[in-house]
């Protein structure tokens, strides 16, 4: 009789102990990261820290893999999260979100580096929330504030270039509607794009003698040639505004941006939200960085003679 209750009661004992190691079981992240460059890295560097922060170091485990700027390895590497029966897949930058929204609808995946989820996954009238298995953060600042820093910067520039790689979507919605905010403020406009890295130098030694000033939004195959593109502008005193601090650290004077590392971060918390609180990923909205900073690149702004507000904060 002793013995029957002791068995009867031994699966009520161990009942909170099963409970607390489910609770516990060890989480696997899979991070998908287009390219190498600095406002990318913050951005994954923000989301490990808020990740294990919510989860504790010991409960989770990061497989970091990065692309080397290619859209077809972005794919491969989703993929194979996606055989590895990871827990969450965060990817960073547009190619990495559309690669790993075509490898799975059931792995939950949350975005950051990205400027324009409808864009990046042709939703028509996006309303801010993509549904499904798929959320995150957004890199977009304000485009109209971004318009604004040019005409107060140079206020008596005639013509804008805006330079961007047309196999980034996000990159054109970003010209698409910045172009119409310079015409508003009475400058011309000139696109400027190019198809990769190896026809950049080409493409922009064509056009750089007809500009007063050039526009630069948030695209990571500038971000990963700033060098070329300084090496161009510098020499010929052509200022440049960009969309992102480090790209503009590279090749810029001035730029509306948004702490990466912050975005990073957010969306981490939102990882701890559905691999630790069960929060139904559907439903969560993008988020955004509410408060973009001006800042400027004190040497080149130096060399170039342009003097800042004292609004502006210089980028260390």
């Amino acid at each position: 009789m002793k013995k029957g209750k002791l068995l009867t009661l031994l699966p009520l004992m161990l009942l909170p102990f099963a409970m607390t190691g489910c609770n516990n079981v060890k989480k696997t992240i899979g991070i998908c990261q287009l390219v190498a460059h600095p406002a990318l890295d913050k951005a994954t560097e923000g989301f490990i820290k808020a990740v294990e922060d919510g989860l504790g170091k010991g409960n989770v485990t990061f497989d970091v893999q990065e692309a080397a700027g290619d859209s077809a390895t972005c794919t491969t590497i989703c993929n194979s999260f996606v055989s590895k029966k990871v827990d969450l897949i965060m990817a960073n930058a547009t190619p990495a979100l559309q690669a790993a929204a075509n490898s799975t609808l059931d792995i939950p995946i949350l975005g950051t580096s990205v400027t324009e989820y409808g864009v990046a996954l042709s939703i028509k009238d996006f309303k801010g929330t993509v549904g499904g298995n798929i959320s995150g953060t957004s890199d977009l600042a304000p485009l109209d504030g971004q318009a604004d820093m040019v005409k107060e910067l140079f206020p008596d520039a005639k013509t804008v270039g805006m330079l961007y790689c047309s196999a980034e979507a996000n990159s054109k919605y970003q010209i698409d509607t910045i172009k119409g905010f310079l015409e508003n403020k009475g400058f011309t406009t000139k696109t400027i794009t190019f198809a990769d890295s190896n026809d950049l130098q080409s493409v922009l030694t064509a056009n750089i003698n007809d500009l007063d000033v050039l526009y630069i939004p948030t695209d990571n195959t500038c971000a990963d040639n700033t060098t070329v593109i300084d090496s161009i502008c510098r020499p010929a005193e052509l200022p440049i505004v960009c969309g992102e601090e480090n790209l503009c650290k590279g090749c810029g004077v001035a730029s509306l941006s948004i702490d990466y590392f912050n975005l990073g971060k957010k969306t981490g918390e939102m990882a701890v939200e559905i691999l630790k609180d069960g929060k139904d990923i559907s439903t969560m909205p993008i988020a955004y960085d509410a408060s973009p900073v001006k800042k400027f690149n004190k040497a080149i702004c130096e060399e170039l003679g342009i003097t800042v507000p004292s609004s502006y904060v210089e980028i260390a």
